[in-house]
Order: structure tokens, then C-alpha cells, then sequence
């Protein structure tokens, strides 16, 4: 059998994989490595720059384990506006289908939403190659572009989406989603997908975490100054359908609390806003900085007391927080600002691993966060190994990826729906 699957190729369809920091594509590696390993051919169709950044720039060639990665040109502008990030996606996919019609041995095709039209070209390659499709969907469009607020329900460009989505889902062998919300919100909108859809989470990002082992007081603390702080951490991409108002509107009456600081790291649209709030205002225990290259996600991840995850009310459902899980695994407590149900709320159980403060609750988030300066290194602490038990138990890399590859690998598609 093993000999048999090396003349195989998954072929893996992302605007965005490793070495760029953003969430889908170093899932979509971890994925990679594991069919790798388990015999298969795997070969990735990615831009050559950065999703977030369009200046950095990646080899055009390169095996990472085990994986071929080929790296298309003009494929990514950045995301300064809908046109350009359009431009580049309609570049990249029209690349996508050239090499998938005539790559050898192509056997299955692995597609998820960056950019959220790579799906129809996994459609069009499909259908001409009479391969299968494994569609994991990471976020829900065009309902994360209604709840931005930059198309209109019920607009034309909603419908022509939906309606794409609904060619994708009916052709794909399998459909994968994040969560229970995600799925409900799906089966809503296309009951038929109940047939061939998997709800199945996400994982911590291990091969960055140094085992979870990393200190606190780490070379990341000791260059932002952090050393001695209590440090309330978000880190990762900055929604503005996930905003957060309410933590910065505490933090500003939390200025005379010396010992608590507020780190922001990462990228996207929200912030843009989150900088223009620190240039007004002005705080003296804020910190704002940019994504962390992949090889020092470990430090600055352990340098938090405290990881912020921020879950928008209109997108419970269309997208899923995945900085969650590695915020676990280096064990550290969670402080949800979020709706009353969610995926992550879920997760807190019952405020063992952490604490959740609904959007617009500014006192309640500065109660809160007060509490959490007042309990001390212990019980913090020990609230971050429950965290890291949960992380690496319930959402372990080994079954949840395993599980995911299994998916993969089956042949045959459950029963269609019209």
C-alpha cells in the first residue's frame, strides 16, 4: 500500500504556508508533513510574499518536510483594499489551475479559504482531473465579509458567492469545519452538507512552542521591558469584526496599575485601529508590535501572563480563533472578550482555564482584570496548567491532525446533495 501511495499527490491549494506566520498556512503544513509522512507525494501551490506583508519574500522552491512547496508569482498585493487583494487572488488562481491540469499523479486536492475563491479552482481542476476534494473551511464567506460590514446581505456579490459555495460544497468529497457553531451555520444555509461534513478542531501549533517548555522571563520580556509585569497579551490577527474596544477603554483606567501592561502583537486590518487609538490616547501601558517571526513565537507567547482572545458577536459561526490553542499549550490562562456562546467560551470550562468579559462591559473587564493582577504567580499558575492539559489532551496535535489526514486520505465521497 505504502508503495502504491508514493505514485500519489495531494496536491494543497493556499495563498498563504510557511515560513508566513498566518494561521491557515501553517496548519495546512502541519497537514502536509503528516500525509508526507505517511507515503504521499505532497506538493503546495502558495504565493511567493507575504499574506500580510507584501515586501517579504519567500524562495520560489523549496522542500520543507518532505513537502514540495512552489511559490507563484504576482499572487499576493497585500490586503490594502478589496481590489488588491482580489487582483492578487485572481492572479494566483489562475496560476493554480495550469499547474494542477498538468501536475503528475494527481490523486486528491486539499483546499481551504485563503483566498476564499481557491475553491472553485479546486472545483474546475477536480472535475477536468476526476480527482476528489477535501475543502476545509477555515472561515465562512461571503458571511465574514457581510458581518465587516463591506458587503450588504442579500447584495448581488452575496448571492454570486453563495452560489459558488454552493458548487464547491456539492462537489467536494469532504467538508471540514472548526466547530460546532461553523457547522450549524453551514447545514442552515445547505442542509444537504450534513452528509459529508466533519466537525473537527483545530490544534496547538507544537513544532513552534518549544515543547511549552519555554520561561516566562525570557530574552522577549527582557527586550520589551516587560520583566516584572503582569502581561495581558493578544497576539496574532486583528479583526475588526472581533474589535477591542472594551480591553483598551480598561486599560486606560488601569494606567496607574504599574505592574499590568498590555501587549499587542500581530497584524490585520484592526490594527490599523488599534495603533490609532495608542497614537490618541497616548497610554503608557500599552504595547504595540508586529507579528513575531515563526522562530520566536515560543518566547513571546510564554512571555504572557494572561493570552487576550477576542471573539466578534456577528462572527460566532464564520470564524474561528485558532490563536487559542498554542495560547493553551504554553500554558496560560484565557480572558475571553467574546458573546455569551462561543467556541472559546466553551473551552474556558466553567473558568478553570480563564475568564470572559462580554463586548461593552468595561467595568466588568476592569473588575476583572484587577482580579486577575491580585491572585498571584501560583494561582495563575495553575490555572495555566489546566489550560495546557485541555490544549494538549482534548485538542492534541497527534489525534485531531491524524484525524484530519484520515479524511484525506479516504477515497470515495458520501452521498452528494443536489
Amino acid at each position: 500500500m505504502a508503495d502504491d501511495r508514493r505514485l500519489k499527490t495531494v496536491l494543497i491549494i493556499s495563498q498563504v504556508y510557511v515560513p508566513d506566520p498566518a494561521a491557515v498556512g501553517q496548519y495546512l503544513a502541519d497537514v502536509g508533513a503528516e500525509m508526507a509522512r505517511r507515503g504521499w507525494r505532497v506538493v503546495v501551490l502558495t504565493a511567493d510574499r507575504g499574506y500580510d506583508d507584501p515586501s517579504v519574500t519567500y524562495a520560489r522552491r523549496e522542500t520543507i518536510d518532505g513537502v514540495e512547496i512552489r511559490r507563484l508569482p504576482f499572487s499576493s498585493f497585500g490586503k490594502r483594499s478589496i481590489g488588491v487583494r482580489l487582483l492578487g487572488g485572481v492572479l494566483f488562481l489562475a496560476q493554480v489551475i495550469v499547474h494542477g491540469l498538468f501536475m503528475r499523479r494527481l490523486s486528491r486536492i486539499l483546499v481551504s479559504t485563503s483566498p476564499p475563491m481557491c475553491p472553485a479552482a479546486a472545483v474546475l481542476i477536480g472535475a477536468l482531473r476526476r480527482v476528489s476534494i477535501k475543502y476545509w473551511l477555515m472561515d465562512l464567506n461571503p458571511d465574514q465579509m457581510v458581518a465587516l460590514g463591506r458587503l450588504r446581505a442579500g447584495a448581488p456579490a452575496v448571492r454570486l458567492f453563495d452560489a459558488m459555495n454552493h458548487v464547491v460544497l456539492r462537489s467536494a468529497t469532504d467538508v471540514v469545519v472548526l466547530d460546532r457553531f461553523m457547522a450549524d451555520r453551514l447545514v442552515r444555509k445547505w442542509a444537504g452538507v450534513k452528509r459529508k461534513l466533519t466537525v473537527l478542531g483545530l490544534w496547538p501549533l507544537e513544532r513552534h512552542l518549544g515543547g511549552g517548555t519555554v520561561e516566562r522571563d525570557n530574552p522577549f520580556r527582557k527586550k520589551h521591558g516587560l520583566t516584572g509585569k503582569l502581561v495581558i497579551m493578544y497576539s496574532g490577527n486583528m479583526s475588526i469584526a472581533s474589535p477591542l474596544d472594551t480591553v483598551l477603554e480598561a486599560a486606560l483606567r488601569l494606567q496607574n496599575e504599574r505592574d499590568v501592561v498590555f501587549v499587542f502583537v500581530g497584524g490585520g486590518l484592526g490594527k490599523k485601529q488599534l495603533d490609532a487609538f495608542v497614537a490618541k490616547h497616548q497610554p503608557t501601558n500599552m504595547v504595540s508590535l508586529p507579528y513575531e517571526p515563526l522562530s520566536g513565537i515560543s518566547q513571546s507567547l510564554s512571555a504572557a501572563d494572561v493570552h487576550l482572545v477576542a471573539m466578534g458577536e456577528r462572527i460566532v459561526g464564520v470564524c474561528h480563533p485558532s490563536k487559542v490553542y498554542s495560547a493553551m499549550a504554553v500554558g496560560r490562562p484565557i480572558l475571553l472578550l467574546g458573546p455569551e456562546l462561543c467556541h472559546v467560551s466553551e473551552m474556558l470550562e466553567g473558568g478553570r482555564t480563564g475568564w470572559h468579559v462580554q463586548h461593552g462591559d468595561v467595568d466588568g473587564m476592569e473588575a476583572t482584570i484587577r482580579d486577575i493582577a491580585r491572585l498571584g504567580s501560583v494561582k495563575l499558575a495553575a490555572m495555566g496548567d489546566a489550560a495546557r492539559r485541555v490544549a494538549n489532551g482534548q485538542y492534541g496535535r497527534t489525534r485531531l491532525c491524524g484525524k484530519f489526514c484520515g479524511i484525506v486520505e479516504q477515497a470515495e465521497s458520501r452521498e452528494v446533495f443536489g
